[in-house]
């Protein structure tokens, strides 16, 4: 503690006068230990808030959702170009697509398909298709892959950077072969709009979002299903050899194999409408586990709940779903169950096609991901709690330290409680020699004074200073 025990006795001319700062050490203790309370009752707090409450209905609900869900990624997912579920959502695109259209002013009487007509409003530069073009000399590029290698039908920050960059210098940049190229004056006569920067800027970005949107279920061109805008997921591959690029860096042998595979499975279908298929079973898995859990502690509620004590803040606080670490915790074994159905699928089927790419292609990136956001946060988590609980044991022990100091700071204010034993000298002077001789008394046994040693009467007192031996 910063204040020491201190006892100060001084004899003036006519009294006797001391200091102490017990009082003000104990009042000092009181506080510290009425602090380390409150530490320790947000801590205990902290620790419930981070302890889930999950039994083993709740777990095997949580796997039981992963498990149905991996079952419909199985057979209703599957792969690009045999999904049933892919069927659905390519025709849910394509009404998009019309909506979008309709909006800028689209006729469908007008001869021109939704997706043509998007394309000529949403003009930009780099949109070489390879057919019959140089693009297909210098870039390799084909109808079926220039929407994966061009950087500007990306959907990435990156990819909206090129976009950008293209329009303001009308040209066209690929990733081909693990490099980035770039075709200068790629398109006769294109002029981006806008009469100054800022403006550019935003009619740059319009016109890469419209098109984005015009290819999102393949181009004019396609007579099939079409190759839409490439996975946000996998146009990573793109982007570091981009930025490698610009910064004078040679891609690795990993980047090369990663970008090839990349565009390998997008060849096959592999697109953001198929990526989108893959979220909606774990979405599903999702929605039920958060409904199994808030289901459940309604019903406890409603149950233990007298009808009259029933409101919905308290109803709402035992059942909600979002922030509640048990509900987390039933996450985490959900996408964990469906990934491991998933994984297994997808390995399984890779080996009876020895194809990496077919194994790849059924692996979903989507649940992956989610999976993996819930193993972060259950680290986090477990982090929080031993820290918790490592603030806990050393408050426990400070404030066994304090309460050991506290008793002896109470002793010594029992042991020095004796300013009214200190008036002996005035007594003395006051002739009231008796008192005086009490007071001595008492106050050589607060000291802890040898009892032989104590003049406890006005004899022994003549005969102490009379020079007797014995004394």
């Amino acid at each position: 503690m910063k204040n020491a025990v201190v006892y100060n006795l001084s004899i003036a001319e006519n009294s006797v006068e001391y200091t102490s700062s017990i009082e003000v050490a104990l009042l000092d203790a009181e506080r510290r230990m009425d602090a380390i309370d409150i530490q320790l009752a947000k801590e205990t707090e902290l620790i419930k808030d981070l302890t889930p409450d999950c039994d083993y209905i709740d777990y095997a609900l949580a796997i039981s959702s992963g498990a149905l869900c991996g079952i419909i990624d199985i057979f209703l997912v599957g792969k690009p170009g045999k999904s049933i579920l892919g069927n659905i959502t390519d025709k849910w695109y394509e009404d998009v697509v019309e909506s979008f259209a309709k909006f800028c002013k689209w006729d469908s009487q007008s001869g021109k398909t939704a997706i043509k007509y998007l394309e000529e409003k949403f003009d930009i530069p780099y949109d070489q298709r390879g057919a019959g073009d140089s693009g297909s000399k210098v870039f390799g590029l084909t109808p079926s892959n220039h929407h994966f290698k061009s950087l500007g039908h990306n959907p990435s920050l990156l990819g909206l950077v090129f976009s950008i960059m293209n329009q303001f210098q009308n040209t066209s940049s690929f990733v081909t072969n693990g490099e980035l190229i770039t075709l200068s004056h790629a398109k006769d006569q294109f002029e981006l709009k806008g009469h100054n920067v800022p403006s550019k800027i935003f009619c740059g970005f319009v016109n890469w979002f419209g098109h984005l949107i015009s290819d999102i279920s393949g181009s004019s061109s396609s007579t099939t299903r079409g190759k839409g805008i490439p996975s946000p997921l996998w146009t990573w591959t793109n982007d570091v050899i981009a930025i490698k690029a610009n910064l004078g860096i040679l891609p690795s042998d990993f980047d090369r194999t990663m970008n090839e595979l990349a565009l390998n499975i997008y060849t096959k279908g592999y697109d953001a409408r198929f990526q989108s298929v893959q979220a909606i079973p774990v979405l599903i898995n999702e929605l039920l586990v958060r409904l199994f859990y808030s289901t459940r502690r309604c019903l406890h509620y409603l149950t233990v709940t007298n009808a009259n004590s029933r409101n919905f803040n308290d109803l709402w606080k035992s059942c909600e779903p979002f922030m509640n670490v048990s509900a987390k915790r039933m996450l985490t074994l959900a996408h964990g169950s469906f990934c491991a159905l998933n994984l297994g699928d997808a390995a399984f089927r890779g080996l009876l096609a020895l194809s990496p790419t077919e194994m790849v292609m059924r692996v979903n990136i989507v649940g992956v991901g989610r999976f993996t956001i819930s193993l972060y946060g259950e680290a986090s988590r477990e982090l929080q709690l031993y820290q918790a609980r490592e603030r806990v044991y050393s408050l426990d022990r400070e404030k066994t330290i304090l309460e050991d100091y506290m008793d002896g700071l109470n002793y010594l204010a029992v042991l020095y409680d004796d300013k009214e034993l200190l008036t002996f000298v005035d007594d003395l002077r006051r002739d009231k020699g008796q008192e005086a001789l009490q007071k001595t008394v008492e106050l050589a046994k607060k000291r802890n004074v040898s009892e032989k040693k104590v003049l406890k009467n006005l004899k022994e007192i003549d005969d102490y200073f009379g020079g007797d031996s014995n004394n």
